[in-house]
């Protein structure tokens, strides 16, 4: 219940997490596009309010309504036609030095009476383009500049265009940027909470396996240590017996201590495995002569137990492998099967080339694997029969290690059930 709790409240972290970044970014997406579209959209406006203005200053003109007499009264070059004639949309307004719009005429009665004898002079913001709303309704964006000319009333000049068609596009944009945020954050909030069940799977599978791994190895531990210290209590109860009397005890405590000594050294090199703090020293090493040395003593081994042993070694290759630890793959899955095999059975090691690859096989008639049980046999502290496997001193970590040494010689291993009975260990390892 405490580690639900745990993973709830760290989950619910993630999707915090989450749910921030994609609001983040959004927010920023939507920002960046809003004021591209905007600018996009006003930038002809600005333009032309810019070129007209720039064109008055330029030539000092009085009327600004009157378009510049063409001397050779031909047609007009479009560059020039477009300076001299402003935008249809745009309007001029000729202010005095009290604030009041002199030409009144120019613009029109009914558009003054009706749109502009309420607008009022703002000379805070001289040679920079603003917007401004009249009688609430309509938009228009302006130039304000001060008049050069000395001989006339005119004290600023306004430069405006309506805009209101760009307006109700950034309008309806704006809307739908907020409806597209609400369904942003409806749909970041799903994805959040995926997302934080995805990232905490890993996590809650490791802390189960190290609970399960830490469960059994105190386990494996307990069980030597507890032989080892009733078989010393016993000695200390009759310590005037001769050690030929308690041959046994010994016998068996040392035995318990090897096999103690072997799992603190298994569990110590998957602990350098997982940490990757074990560097493998790799040279070249001759796959066939290799394999002959190191199943020389486990041929004579399985003779003494009444076991045929074989070797079939058609691999005249060289690979780059670490020599200590492709040993210790070697005893662990002969050892193994050893272990698992009786009277009369067969165990055999045969090498081959195939697909450019090495196989290593190492097959046995013994008493073999469930099919059921293949996909966890490579799992540390996985035993299917855990009652043979204390009586042959397995605790499980024999084939992990094997298949820690394979993958860091970026090969594979496979178990696969024969015909017959027995298993085959089949490893395939790069030239």
């Amino acid at each position: 219940m405490f580690n639900k709790k745990i993973f709830r409240n760290q989950q619910l972290k993630f999707m915090l997490f989450n749910l921030i970044a994609f609001t983040v970014i959004f927010t920023i997406f939507s920002i960046i596009i809003f004021s591209q579209v905007q600018q996009t959209l006003f930038s002809k406006t600005d333009e032309e309010l810019l070129s007209f203005k720039e064109m008055l200053v330029d030539n000092m003109l009085n009327d600004v309504n009157s378009p510049p007499q063409n001397k050779d009264n031909g047609p007009r070059p479009p560059k020039d036609r477009q300076r001299g004639i402003p935008n249809p949309r745009m309007i001029v307004l000729n202010w005095d030095k009290d604030g009041n719009i002199v030409n009144e005429d120019q613009i029109g009665s009914l558009f003054y009476e009706n749109y502009l004898q309420d607008y009022h002079l703002d000379p805070s913001n001289i040679d920079e383009i603003t917007m401004t709303t009249i009688n609430n309704l309509y938009h228009f964006r302006y130039i304000l500049f001060k008049d050069t000319n000395k001989d006339d009333d005119i004290a600023y000049t306004q430069l405006m265009i309506n805009v209101d068609a760009e307006q109700t596009i950034m309008s309806n944009f704006e809307k739908l940027i907020t409806i597209c945020a609400a369904i942003f954050i409806i749909l970041s909030i799903s994805a959040s909470y995926i997302l934080s069940r995805k990232m905490m799977q890993p996590i809650i599978h490791s802390w189960n396996k190290q609970a399960e791994f830490v469960e059994n190895a105190s386990h494996e531990l307990r069980t030597p240590l507890t032989i080892i210290q009733n078989k010393l209590e016993l000695l200390l109860t009759k310590p005037q017996d001769r050690i030929a009397d308690k041959f046994e005890s010994i016998a068996l405590s040392l035995s318990e201590t090897r096999r103690l000594s072997k799992l603190t050294s298994d569990l110590l090199t998957l602990a350098r495995a997982d940490s990757a703090e074990t560097q493998l020293v790799k040279q070249p090493i001759h796959v066939d002569t290799f394999i002959k040395n190191v199943c020389s003593p486990y041929k004579e081994i399985a003779e003494s137990q009444d076991k045929n042993f074989w070797l079939h070694l058609s691999c005249n290759s060289t690979i780059q492998a670490d020599e200590v630890r492709f040993h210790q793959l070697l005893v662990i899955l002969l050892d193994n099967a050893l272990k698992y095999t009786n009277d009369n059975d067969s165990i055999g090691v045969k090498t081959y080339t195939e697909d450019q690859k090495i196989i290593l096989e190492v097959t046995d008639t013994g008493i073999g694997i469930k099919d059921e049980n293949m996909k966890y046999i490579f799992d540390r502290f996985y035993r299917e029969d855990r009652a043979r496997s204390r009586e042959t001193g397995g605790v499980g970590l024999g084939l992990s290690i094997a298949h820690w040494i394979i993958t860091k010689h970026n090969g594979t291993i496979k178990v696969i059930q024969n015909d017959k009975r027995g298993t085959t260990f089949k490893i395939k390892l790069p030239k």
